[in-house]
């Protein structure tokens, strides 16, 4: 009878594990529980190492320290079939104070974070660091939720999935709560080179 029984739930199992074969659960290293690349108040500047992208984003948030957070990410290297990077830059700045949208211009990965604190408007200013790998084109894109869940909240965004990668986000700002909500644009990536340039 167990024979039986382990002759019908094996496929079963196989194809679960099948399915879910591909997720990845950290940890990442964000490097010490204390440690954040910035304090409340002042800019910062965050790449990964080379041939590496972000994969999680830390932050908290306090309202007495002019409505600011701090931050912390976590890298990874990207999947071996993309290859090396072929270019890394930085893109346009996003204006503190104002709702935004931007990807990687270039088909570009974000690599890094650099940010501004205004205390003018009590918010910041952001930019992407991007890095394009060869010729490969995102496909499969999707957003995801809102981080944080509430304007004031901690946020702790985690790529899960191997072999997805962040390619930008969008982002609403509260006038009241003086506090910003992400939610960051995810692709899958070609494993070949194909001629389709986004701007």
């Amino acid at each position: 009878m167990d024979l039986v029984l382990l002759c019908v739930f094996l496929p079963l199992i196989t194809v679960a594990w099948g399915q879910y074969g591909d997720y990845y659960y950290g940890p990442y290293n964000y490097g010490d529980n204390d440690e954040w690349v910035n304090v409340y108040r002042q800019g910062f500047n965050f790449q990964c190492p080379h041939g590496q992208v972000i994969v999680a984003v830390r932050s908290v948030f306090n309202k007495k320290e002019g409505s600011d957070r701090l931050w912390n990410y976590a890298c990874m290297p990207a999947a071996q079939s993309l290859g090396e990077p072929t270019e890394c830059w930085w893109e346009e700045i996003n204006r503190a104070g104002t709702e935004w949208y931007q990807t990687c211009s270039n088909n570009g990965l974000v690599a890094g974070f650099q940010s501004q604190y205004f205390p003018s408007v009590l918010d910041r200013e952001w930019q992407f660091y991007c890095c394009r790998y060869s010729r490969r084109c995102p496909y499969s894109c999707w957003l995801t939720t809102e981080y944080p869940g509430h304007y004031g909240e901690d946020m702790d965004m985690m790529m899960y999935t191997y072999d997805y990668y962040i390619r930008g986000a969008t982002t609403t700002f509260s006038a009241v709560d003086r506090d910003r909500q992400w939610k960051f644009i995810v692709c899958r990536m070609t494993e070949y080179d194909c001629p389709f340039q986004n701007v």
